[in-house]
């Protein structure tokens, strides 16, 4: 019983797509379609309640608008509310009667796609009785049988909702729609090939139905046989058959001839005549109609007339696919899918005598070829191919063997041997790089070309794979720049004052093995792995060239540094390898012109800075150096810069960088490296930056990534610490010493206070004369820091320019050496102490670090507190968890204050900025690291001022010579106050010749 006293009469109008637009009255009284809503849908839980449906106004009337997907769902359930009576229209009764045999329908699958619908373009879905009970059956072909009656608008739209409803089952997810492609890819190709085709084959052909036939029928493409191979019973031209495969043998082939009457003709199974006759007209129409331009003949045989080779090309590229699309089997001669998979390739055969093992032959060097053409599995030189385009054919036989000529194929086949100029050669790098690669990428080859036009790059694009094929001494070449374990283990010059380690010698055989052949190099080590020992053997071994197998070097090596290692690099040149003589070129008195190339002339090495390498382009471009060495060498990571513009253009038979960070922020700078050692190898900046650079730092691209990873590995040799082989090699504890020159700046500060103590030498005595010795002790060790520490003045403030913090730094070739260092380590991720005995260094070491670095510097000295001094060890000790905030990195200690007591295993490098003479103290510094709990290798770095003091004093602790060991056990430095006033002298005056500036 209604509320409102009598049954609410509802219409349901049906539109084309399945849509229900239900409206309502009551007593001739017509209701809102918000009413009808919220009656009708009280309890349908699919709209959510009829919260989701649209109501709209059609003509002043107002209806509520059901999904198609939902109509059959919603009048197949009987949850409405009870307490009002419902009247239904025509539409509406005949839906709420019979939706929930057609829900069940869709429940159990009992549909299938609409073969009238498809032959439109369309898909679309229609109930079957297929597999349902007879009584099932019965009620559905009442149901159909009433559904006639309704007008033509309504069918339309019931069907329509019924195959929204079998959608919204198959696209309700997208695992599900996918499914559905993947199932029955036939569905959703174009609808070639119907005629002649009822709607069961057609269910059939998409996949839909099994198909009962004992056999399956196919089309089989022949090949013409060789006269010479068959007599007189050779097949003229190509032949397309007719065949049926047996299901149950499926080695069982029978042969059918197909009548232009649509008859078939044939010895077959007496089972099989019946489904044969039946399907054979259908057979027949739907070949016709898939295929418009074959030469069907009239008669008994409608394949009988033999195909030409243009005929025969196009079934196997256009027809065959277009028949598979259809759902036929088709059966090519066998090369033809090996062709198809197969792309053509065309290799570079390097001429067999080339003589690649010469020495400095280089990047540049031109290698003649012939072309290998290969097209399926033959392979033509380059006159065969141009004998088998000549004759325009695109299927030809070829050493018994056929050959598809795809005219596309032809044209990217000439557009790939045109990228090399076959009469100049290729050179060395093409080589290396497309054996590297496996095979090129013609199409990067373009985008690096600067002004490629885009017709250009298109070509590029569509151009065939170029290889090339080594032989002889250019593979042996090839595998052993690829292979670490290929290279040749050289003995160490015996003139080198050093025992090599193994991953040492390893480096220094791999420099030498590359300058053989002049390819430049890249040697990578972490900082403290011996880059410069390493170097200098391979400076030894160029001079010495002992076995005959490297070229001599026919001048001297030229080595560009910061300045702040000059004076390391000479210390050490002269450690390792006295033998070598070094010069100087650095100084406002340093020689030009032709004195320069005098005084080179007659050295081994030249030693030189990059500030000075920019400034003095032109006389260092004089020479062409034996060896081209630069140190440092992300100093040149930002290309246009004059100074990396100016050592790029120096001239030498062989290139090498020494950097512990070949990559600091982006990929740019490892070109920038990489075109000073090998130019022009990864292309220009731009192609570089277009090949890689957004593929691999934006993109994350893993090939790219590879392939840049292949290119670059033959000339980067990278060794970490924490390399288990390396690990292996080195100490528990490494120590190094690093040398400094002083600036011109710390130069006159130092000698001002040598001369003002030597004024006062002989008129002081007794504890007057011990005071004053030490005070300039400390006054010239502070000069040797940095020179505020002598003129007492101020740091700039927090906001002050950069360049004014640069100039800061720019004071001290010590603080300039050690910012580079930090930098470098905690790139890596490894944390530092640094220890200084000075108040006022260590707060300029944390002020310039952190400005530096970018992060928080602990400083820990004498005025902390206990407690600050416990939160800033348990913060540096902190692990750094995933997640967690990251420890400080750096921590700044007063050599007194953080010496002993202290447990700070979190640090792998310990740097002493300043030295305590007296060994036993630094030990003592540097084992607040080096403990139990340290689980990695530490490097200890000392640093020494040349020509100083710090120097001198080091010296005598290394050979004990002049002190006593009781001396050097002394907790202090109060020996040096005992000195003569000569000892004392020698001992504190400046070394002219190790000073720069």
């Amino acid at each position: 019983m209604s509320v409102y006293g009598s049954a609410i009469q509802v219409r349901v109008e049906l539109q084309p797509n399945g849509d229900a637009y239900l409206t309502g009255s009551i007593a001739h009284y017509d209701l809102s379609g918000l009413t009808v809503k919220h009656r009708l849908f009280a309890r349908h839980e699919a709209s959510f309640y009829g919260t989701q449906l649209e109501v709209v106004t059609v003509d002043g009337e107002s209806y509520v608008v059901l999904p198609a997907e939902q109509v059959i769902g919603y009048f197949a359930a009987t949850e409405r509310l009870r307490h009002i009576e419902w009247a239904w229209d025509a539409d509406g009764e005949w839906l709420v009667q019979r939706s929930p045999l057609l829900y069940e329908a869709i429940e159990n699958r009992r549909y299938e796609p609409s073969f009238e619908a498809f032959r439109g373009g369309k898909l679309a879905w229609a109930w079957n009785a297929g597999g349902w009970e007879e009584d099932q059956a019965e009620q559905l072909k009442g149901a159909l049988s009433e559904l006639a009656e309704l007008p033509e608008q309504s069918r339309i739209g019931i069907a329509a909702a019924f195959s929204a409803a079998v959608f919204d089952r198959w696209y309700g997810s997208k695992e599900t729609a996918s499914d559905l492609r993947r199932e029955y890819p036939a569905l959703f190709a174009r609808g070639d090939g119907l005629a002649g085709m009822t709607a069961n084959e057609w269910l059939i052909a998409v996949g839909w139905k099994a198909d009962s036939a004992p056999f399956r029928p196919a089309l089989r493409l022949s090949e013409p046989v060789d006269p010479m191979d068959a007599g007189d019973a050779a097949v003229v031209g190509w032949r397309l058959d007719f065949v049926l495969q047996d299901k149950q043998d499926v080695a069982r082939i029978v042969e059918v001839v197909l009548s232009g009457e649509g008859r078939a003709e044939g010895r077959w199974p007496a089972e099989w005549t019946e489904e044969i006759a039946a399907r054979a007209p259908g057979w027949l129409a739907r070949l016709r109609a898939l295929l418009p331009r074959y030469p069907f003949a009239a008669g008994m045989d409608a394949l009988a007339a033999p195909l030409g080779d243009a005929d025969a090309w196009r079934f196997l590229a256009e027809d065959s696919r277009r028949l598979l699309d259809a759902g036929w089997n088709v059966w090519l001669p066998a090369w033809w899918e090996a062709a198809r998979k197969k792309k053509p390739r065309v290799r570079a055969k390097l001429e067999g005598g080339t003589n690649a093992g010469q020495s400095l032959f280089g990047l540049d060097t031109l290698l003649s070829f012939d072309w290998r053409i290969a097209i399926g599995d033959a392979e033509l030189s380059e006159e065969e191919f141009a004998s088998l385009v000549a004759r325009g054919e695109r299927l030809v036989r070829f050493r018994g063997q056929w050959l598809a000529l795809d005219p596309a194929l032809l044209e990217q086949i000439r557009r790939t041997m045109a990228l090399v100029d076959r009469k100049s050669g290729l050179s060395f790098q093409d080589v290396l790089q497309l054996h590297l690669l496996g095979e090129a990428d013609n199409a990067e080859r373009a985008d690096g070309q600067d002004g490629a036009s885009e017709a250009d790059r298109h070509a590029a694009e569509e151009a065939v794979r170029l290889e090339v094929e080594l032989g002889g001494h250019l593979l042996s070449l090839v595998n052993q720049i690829g292979r670490h374990n290929d290279w040749p283990a050289l003995p160490v010059p015996a003139s080198l004052k050093a025992e090599l380690r193994s991953y040492q010698r390893e480096g220094y055989s791999w420099l030498a093995f590359l300058r053989r052949f002049g390819l430049g190099a890249c040697l990578a080590d972490d900082m403290g792995l011996g880059k410069t020992v390493q170097f200098i053997a391979y400076l030894l071994r160029v001079k010495e060239a002992s076995d005959g197998e490297d070229q001599p070097g026919t001048g001297p090596a030229l080595l560009v540094c910061p300045t702040s290692v000059l004076g390391n690099w000479q210390k050490e040149l002269r450690r390792f390898a006295p033998s070598l003589r070094v010069m100087l070129h650095y100084g406002g008195r340093r020689a030009q012109g032709e004195g320069f190339l005098k005084e080179a002339g007659q050295v081994d090495v030249v030693l030189t800075s990059y500030a000075i390498a920019s400034l003095d382009q032109e006389t260092l471009a004089e020479t062409v150096w034996s060896s081209l060495c630069l140190d440092e060498a992300q100093n040149i990571k930002n290309a246009h810069t004059k100074q990396s513009v100016a050592v790029r253009s120096l001239r030498a038979l062989h290139r090498i960088a020494l950097t512990g960070t070949p990559i600091e922020n982006r990929l740019s700078e490892l070109w920038s490296i990489y075109d000073f050692i090998t130019p022009g190898y990864l292309g220009t900046q731009r192609g570089f930056q277009q090949r890689f650079g957004q593929a691999v730092e934006k993109a994350r691209d893993e090939a790219r990534t590879a392939d840049l990873r292949k290119l670059v590995q033959p000339f980067l040799l990278r060794r970490k610490k924490k390399d288990p082989s390396i690990q292996l090699d080195l100490p528990e504890k490494n120590e190094m010493k690093t040398y400094v020159h002083l600036t011109a700046e710390q130069g006159v500060l130092y000698d001002q206070a040598v001369n003002r103590l030597m004024e006062r030498m002989n008129a002081l005595e007794g504890i007057e004369r011990k005071g004053a010795i030490l005070a300039a002790l400390t006054q010239l060790k502070q000069i040797c820091d940095h020179p505020l520490l002598a003129t007492k003045e101020d740091l700039p403030l927090d906001d002050a320019s950069s360049e004014a913090w640069e100039a800061i730094v720019a004071r001290s070739s010590k603080l300039e050496r050690l910012v580079a260092m930090v930098k470098e380590l905690r790139e890596e991720g490894d944390r530092c102490l640094i220890f200084t005995q000075y108040v006022g260094m260590g707060r300029m070491l944390q002020t310039v670090l952190g400005r530096e670095l970018g992060e928080e510097i602990l400083y820990l000295s004498g005025s902390s507190s206990k407690t600050a001094r416990d939160r800033m060890i348990e913060r540096f000790q902190a692990p750094g968890d995933a997640g967690a905030e990251a420890p400080p990195g750096v921590f700044v200690l007063s050599l007194k204050a953080g010496g002993v007591g202290l447990n700070l295993t979190a640090a792998s490098h310990v740097f002493h900025f300043d030295r305590w003479w007296n060994p036993a103290v630094e030990n003592q510094a540097t084992d607040r690291a080096y403990r139990m709990g340290q689980t990695r290798d530490v490097q200890v770095h000392k640093f020494i001022s040349l020509g100083t003091l710090e120097e001198k004093i080091d010296e005598m602790l290394e050979s004990k010579q002049q002190l006593s060991d009781n001396v050097v056990a002394s907790s202090s430095e109060g020996w040096i106050t005992e000195l003569s006033t000569e000892a004392l002298q020698d001992l504190f005056t400046l070394r002219r010749d190790l000073l720069i500036g």
